[in-house]
């Protein structure tokens, strides 16, 4: 079932600044706009959902006049909103939880050579402050920049409790989001999610482009074969 935001007319957001840009690395980045658009195409596409921000990069902040002294999560994402994730987009420019009402469900944090220890140190307390209901860890070094390759914390009373993450024998890291209802996996330097309930992992952008290839070449084949027989059924009638 397709879920529909319900309308903002009085709801008014501020708009926020954007976080400064010196505070990324370029090996960061990948790995941020690969979450972002991996679970905007699941909820969006897949799901039919119109309730579910994903979003990336804006800050997170309870009220807008903290914005300053408040973090930019590498992934947000807010389930069951009460406006339009296309309004808190547009208008926002961030999250402003006073405004829109609710804490995100779901926050990443990629490692990185800046903010890898200030992510598994300070952060835990600043989105259990902002009552977050799941904070996650991704290292695609393994652990050079966070303390493992991969970490959740569900909120409990207030408080973040470690999500349990196990190490298989092949070398993957998993972890399950209740929050998402996906698995969390640190593959070969790389996060993906897997969906338990479809027993398949959610593509990525190359895997989404494979696809459309794919998909594309099928219609191009069906219709020079329609072609070819609907040439075949005039030489039929002519002769």
């Amino acid at each position: 079932m397709t879920s529909k935001a319900r309308p903002a007319a009085r709801i008014h957001l501020t708009e926020l600044p954007d976080p400064p840009e010196n505070e990324r690395d370029m090996q960061q980045f990948p790995h941020m706009a690969n979450a972002v658009l991996v679970l905007r195409a699941h909820y969006r596409h897949t799901l039919g959902r119109s309730d579910v921000l994903v979003n990336g990069e804006g800050y997170l902040c309870r009220r807008a006049g903290e914005v300053r002294r408040s973090p930019h999560p590498d992934c947000t994402v807010a389930l069951n909103l009460p406006i339009a994730p296309e309004i808190i987009e547009q208008e926002g420019n961030g999250y402003t939880i006073e405004e829109i009402g609710q804490s995100p469900d779901f926050v990443l944090e990629v490692g990185s050579t800046t903010s890898g220890l200030r992510d598994y140190t300070v952060k835990r307390d600043i989105y259990a402050g902002l009552e977050v209901r799941e904070y996650w860890r991704f290292d695609p070094t393994g652990g050079r920049h966070h303390d493992v390759p991969l970490a959740g914390d569900a909120l409990v009373e207030g408080r973040y409790e470690p999500i349990p993450v196990e190490r298989r024998a092949d070398g993957v890291h998993r972890g399950y989001s209740p929050a998402l209802g996906l698995e969390l996996h640190w593959e070969e330097r790389r996060l993906r999610f897997y969906d338990p309930a479809a027993g398949a992992y959610l593509p990525n952008l190359e895997e989404s482009l494979a696809q459309r290839d794919a998909a594309e070449s099928q219609r191009d084949q069906a219709e020079a074969r329609i072609r070819e027989l609907e040439a075949q059924l005039r030489r039929l009638q002519d002769g």
